[in-house]
């Protein structure tokens, strides 16, 4: 077994282990991709996995309000509350770092390995939910003073 494929058996065993189901399906797809013989997917997933999933999770978010469920009366009460103003800073903070988090990632990728092993640590040990490489290198970013 190649050193790559044990890495991301091991990853997927810590995803087993700490109970994290989403980190544990990524690396067995990941693993299956490489013992089936189809890297050539590879260069595509890392030039559109990351909008493929920020859209699933867009979808994900709003459907509340595609469905429904949350009403325009709910959105504009929103203005209102100091919490959820509070929130919409966040998000907008949030969405900030994001953007240069993936700028960082796109001119360094040298530090990608790092953000990758943190966030897998991050969700398989804190129960955590793997958007963390853009936050992180977002936050790295306005640390090391690089957009």
């Amino acid at each position: 077994m190649d050193m790559t494929s044990l890495i991301l058996l091991l990853l997927a065993a810590l995803g087993v282990i700490s109970s994290n189901t989403p980190i544990t399906v990524a690396m067995i797809v990941l693993l299956l991709l490489r013992v089936l013989n189809l890297q050539q997917v590879f260069p595509w997933l890392e030039k559109y996995g990351l909008t493929v999933g920020i859209i699933i999770l867009t979808i994900g978010v709003m459907t509340p309000i595609a469905s429904g469920k949350m009403s325009l009366q709910t959105i504009g009460e929103s203005f209102l509350n100091w919490k959820s103003l509070l929130a919409i800073a966040v998000g907008m903070l949030v969405a900030y770092l994001g953007g240069r988090g993936v700028a960082l990632m796109s001119s360094n990728p040298t530090i990608v390995a790092g953000l990758l092993v943190g966030t897998v640590l991050g969700v398989a040990f804190f129960r955590g939910v793997p958007v963390g490489p853009l936050i992180a290198a977002g936050i790295l970013s306005l640390l090391i003073g690089r957009t």
